[in-house]
């Protein structure tokens, strides 16, 4: 029989909801415990709101991404974040957009036979000048394969040839015999304007590759040429970011216009193809001139980044940051076929921004040693330019920042396996994101998509620039399912679904593995940040040869 009276169980049990709302809302103890506080529900709830049509693509300097970059500070603010921009919770970014006068886009083949004036979207593209309102430019042509010189590698398509006074024409990429992250510096297209510019080369023209290709053929391309500007940040005094003011134009041709490029020199279009295929070097003179020229259209706007701080337990090591980022901006919307397309890029990015502002909950329970920025950067669609503009104006004393962890497009198609940290092998993160890894049950991939070049075409590069060790954390092609291929399912999100319209939340999803990745990399953040000794640079390795300081 029970003894007790009505009022007095009632009061047992409000006694007993009282005590579990206490413990429910206790401070973790420990890192598991912060872990347990990321959910399923909030990493969905993240990427529906920021994948939603509303938000009409979160295109760079319009209003989708302003309501996006309004939702992550108040994310950040709920969760107990301090505001950390230079304007409150955002960082504005000054930006320059420029595109080509459609009217003005002239390319113009001065051959044995005579002139040959191509034709603007069916046989080239052209670059618009950031500064400049107009630039016109005639040169020789000069072929120089990828545009790559490491002579300490065994490699060089300079070797031999002059270019000072010319154009040079190009391939993007870098030959497979640079392994690694060497491979992905030289690929870097910044790295390629500055060894041609190094040379005296006054323009370029960007060649297409067998692969680019066969991943959008140039009928599928074209119709988008000219109608979307291009951006770079601006500083206080107007002058834009990596300008090289001794390119005076830039070109972009079709296959077919590529063919008759080459009609006189020394090897055809067909024979360069073949020769960057099998990493050879076969650069010549063309035989051809050519004139390449533009009016541009120039355009000031703003974007902010998003910038959140937990700040650190130690009264020393909180005077230092491990940086987390993940791009907020995509591509917006297109009108085609008399519809409006909205890119949503859930995957690219809302699921990387969801996962830090996740993380960011977990750590602001449970603080580490030193300080933790979050930020949601702007037009990295657009060239990496809202982390470029961040290292570059930090909102911490410079030197302060010791990491930096990259959330860009993590695909969760498949029960996951493994993991790949890009630039994990050139510094002693490589060693954190391994046990982090293991620890969540994954196993540690080495890059599958080295001709890829990832590591320079996200945000972490910008960090990377500065000296500073970091890496980007992608699921691996291995699933769990031993009945399911992850590699096809991945391989055909890129062919398929990555910056195109169907990038959406109808795309599936894992969320078992978005929990246990989520949980992975913010291991790898709390370890750096809780070590007394900061990350260092492997001896010898490439970007930290080239941008760590003495």
């Amino acid at each position: 029989m029970n003894r007790l009276t009505k009022p007095l169980r009632s009061a047992v049990a409000l006694l007993v909801v009282a005590l579990l709302a206490s413990c429910a809302s206790a401070p973790p103890q420990t890192l598991d415990e912060s872990l347990d506080l990321i959910r399923k529900r909030a990493l969905q709830r993240h990427v529906a709101w920021l994948a939603h049509d509303d938000r009409a693509g979160r295109m760079t300097g319009e209003a989708g991404y302003d309501h996006a970059a309004a939702y992550v500070a108040e994310q950040f603010e709920s969760m107990g974040l301090e505001a950390a921009g230079s304007d409150g919770w955002f960082q504005p970014v000054a930006l320059r957009s420029y595109k080509p006068k459609e009217e003005s886009a002239k390319l113009v083949l001065h051959g044995a036979q005579g002139d040959e004036a191509l034709v603007y979207r069916d046989d080239f593209s052209v670059s618009a000048d950031p500064v400049a309102a107009s630039t016109s430019v005639r040169g020789e042509v000069v072929y120089v394969g990828y545009g790559v010189h490491a002579p300490k590698l065994g490699y060089s398509d300079y070797d031999g040839i002059d270019v000072s006074g010319k154009i040079v024409a190009l391939y993007g990429g870098a030959p497979e015999a640079l392994a690694g992250e060497d491979r992905a510096f030289y690929a870097s297209s910044l790295a390629k304007r500055k060894e041609a510019v190094a040379r005296g080369a006054i323009a370029t023209i960007s060649l297409r590759s067998r692969k680019a290709e066969e991943r959008r053929p140039w009928e599928e391309s074209k119709a988008r040429i000219g109608k979307r500007s291009r951006m770079t940040w601006v500083n206080g005094a107007g002058e834009a970011a990596d300008y090289l003011p001794q390119l005076r134009g830039g070109a972009y041709l079709s296959p077919d216009a590529a063919t008759r490029l080459f009609a006189n020199a020394p090897l055809s279009y067909e024979a360069s193809l073949d020769a960057v295929s099998a990493g050879e070097v076969a650069s010549a003179q063309l035989g051809v001139e050519v004139t390449i020229s533009a009016e541009s259209v120039h355009e000031t706007l703003s974007s902010p980044n998003v910038v959140g701080l937990v700040r650190g337990s130690d009264p020393v090591l909180a005077d230092e940051y491990v940086v987390y980022t993940a791009h907020l901006d995509h591509l917006g919307t297109e009108e085609k076929d008399g519809e409006t397309q909205v890119y949503n890029g859930a995957y690219d990015n809302a699921m990387g921004v969801a996962l830090m502002l996740e993380t960011a909950r977990a750590f602001a329970a449970l603080p580490p040693r030193r300080s933790i920025l979050f930020v949601a950067v702007t037009a990295e669609e657009r060239g990496l330019l809202g982390s470029d503009f961040f290292v570059n104006n930090p909102v911490v004393p410079p030197g302060s920042i010791v990491a930096n962890i990259n959330l860009d497009m993590p695909l969760f198609l498949y029960p996951v396996a493994d993991l790949v940290a890009f630039g994990a092998e050139n510094s002693s993160l490589q060693f954190v994101a391994e046990a982090s890894a293991e620890a969540e049950g994954f196993r540690f991939a080495p890059d599958p998509m080295p001709e890829e070049n990832l590591f320079v075409r996200s945000d972490q590069y910008s960090f990377v620039r500065k000296g500073i060790p970091s890496i980007f954390l992608v699921p691996g092609f291995t699933s769990l399912d031993g009945d399911v291929d992850g590699e096809a399912l991945f391989r055909e999100h890129l062919k398929e679904h990555y910056h195109k319209a169907s990038d959406d939340l109808s795309r599936p999803i894992d969320w078992k593995s978005a929990l246990r990745f989520a949980r992975a990399h913010t291991r790898i953040g709390y370890t750096v940040a809780s070590e007394t000794g900061r990350p260092t640079w492997l001896e010898g390795n490439v970007f930290g040869v080239r941008f760590a300081t003495p």
